[in-house]
């Protein structure tokens, strides 16, 4: 990516703001308040632009089309086929010799999770938001911004065109403590005064105001935990080597949780380690059920009845892998797990959606497209995985998202990137992106010349 003047004016900015909540957009508008800085990253309405189209993928059908011609009126598809004729006026990017993908989109990141202030948070957040968008990955949902609701206001100054990122959607909190272990008494006086982290889902209304309260921050879903794990790590695996999780919340809770969320234009997404009949999560019928390691038959059935699309995350998990073979004795890790998980499902015929988990310094982000080998190497074709980025994932995502990206067709945001090999053939090439587009705009151009000179200028 290159770095320029406006680039580090976005990044002091966001820190400046501290991406917090003081910079609020009206509902539905996604815009801050106050004077209307430049929108540098964002191509002015009557520019046009041609992408010459050696290979270009067709996710719905799974197959390349040669020699199509993407014509581009700001920051939308107007047309694309083969032998369209390019406008005089138009910026022409020559991508004949390489393989022409949409955008790639993770519904499952973290990008507010590094750092020990909210200045540092900021900062990190734009940063990591950043090198999603270089690796080729245009859009994601943010799945807990971890104490906070700056993800909110990071979204609305990408969308407004003043910080360089992927489009997002996000969870804001997470409307409930997983207790990963204990945490000590925050106070200090002698008296405990609080719940951890403010969230209080103890009982069916406490767990409805939860998200209306979310709702107020300007999320676009909302996330629940519905399994805990036990107290210490000591505790996580019984001797057998098998998980000890529990559902720590009640069918009543999730299920109001998702009926409030429903009626005020929100879908809901869900960590879980179950996937069993009696998972919280699927019997609420949560839109978008994470992880899932130890799904069963029961909760494959429910999968199927309810139509929820699943989204197992890998980078997070195979990060744990070490730590977790040293903790049972080999016998077993969260990774084997979801190994299992991902065959049952697809076997079975489920839908399934790409997430990664990227959260940082220990899972980090930029690096996410090297789980398509794994979705591969445990069964899925090429084209099968790469559907779960550009089909499954912005099914799953809010406000009918398919109808935006996902597929590079006409009336559909420009998010377009390249490879130079056939991911249908090699899908590792995903990890090999060399051109990114997003909305009309270059973020990087590693074979055709002269187009970064041409996009990355000023629009006052």
């Amino acid at each position: 990516m290159r770095i320029t003047r406006e680039f580090l004016l976005c990044t002091m900015t966001a820190a400046a703001l501290q991406v917090s909540s003081s910079a609020q957009a009206a509902p539905g508008t996604h815009m801050p308040q106050g004077a209307a800085p430049p929108h540098t990253f964002i191509v002015p309405a009557d520019q046009v632009t041609v992408i010459k189209a050696g290979q270009l993928y067709d996710p719905a059908a799974g197959k390349m089309l040669s020699n199509q011609i993407v014509i581009i009126h700001g920051d939308r598809i107007a047309e694309v086929g083969s032998g369209l004729s390019i406008p005089a006026h138009a910026r022409v990017i020559d991508l004949s010799a390489a393989y022409v993908l949409p955008g790639m989109i993770d519904g499952h990141a973290h990008v507010y999770r590094d750092g020990d202030n909210p200045s540092q948070h900021a900062i990190n957040a734009v940063a990591a938001a950043q090198r999603d968008l270089d690796a080729g990955f245009t859009s994601l949902r943010d799945m807990d911004s971890g104490g906070g609701f700056g993800t909110v206001d990071l979204r609305d100054l990408i969308d407004y065109g003043l910080v360089l990122g992927p489009r997002m959607q996000v969870v804001g909190q997470s409307l409930n403590t997983r207790n990963h272990g204990y945490e000590s008494d925050p106070e200090t006086t002698k008296f405990y005064s609080g719940r951890t982290d403010n969230k209080d889902v103890n009982g069916p209304w406490l767990a409805r105001a939860t998200v209306r309260e979310a709702k107020q921050h300007g999320v676009d879903s909302v996330k629940i935990y519905s399994t805990e794990d036990f107290v210490g790590e000591q505790y996580l695996w019984n001797p057998d080597g098998s998980l000890q999780v529990f559902p720590s919340i009640s069918n009543e809770e999730a299920e109001a949780i998702v009926d409030e969320a429903h009626r005020l234009g929100l879908k809901v997404a869900c960590h879980s380690y179950l996937g069993t009949a009696d998972d919280p999560c699927l019997v609420a019928g949560v839109d978008a059920p994470q992880h899932l390691m130890q799904l069963d038959d029961a909760g494959v059935k429910i999968l199927l009845q309810k139509h929820l699309i699943y989204t197992p995350t890998f980078d997070d998990l195979a990060n744990l892998e070490k730590q977790e073979l040293v903790a049972t004795g080999g016998r077993n890790s969260t990774w084997k797990m979801l190994e299992a998980a991902f065959k049952k499902a697809h076997a079975a015929g489920v839908e399934i959606a790409f997430g990664s988990g990227a959260t940082g310094t220990a899972v980090p982000h930029g690096k996410q497209a090297d789980q398509f080998k794994w979705m591969v190497k445990w069964g899925m074709t090429p084209a099968e995985a790469l559907r779960t980025s550009f089909i499954a994932t912005p099914r799953n995502m809010n406000y009918h998202f398919e109808r935006q990206v996902g597929t590079i067709e006409k009336g559909k945001y420009a998010d377009i990137i390249a490879v130079a090999k056939n991911p249908l053939q090699d899908v590792t090439e995903m990890e090999r992106v060399t051109f990114v587009m997003k909305g009309g705009y270059v973020v990087r151009d590693n074979g055709s010349a002269g187009a970064q000179a041409a996009y990355n200028v000023e629009h006052p």
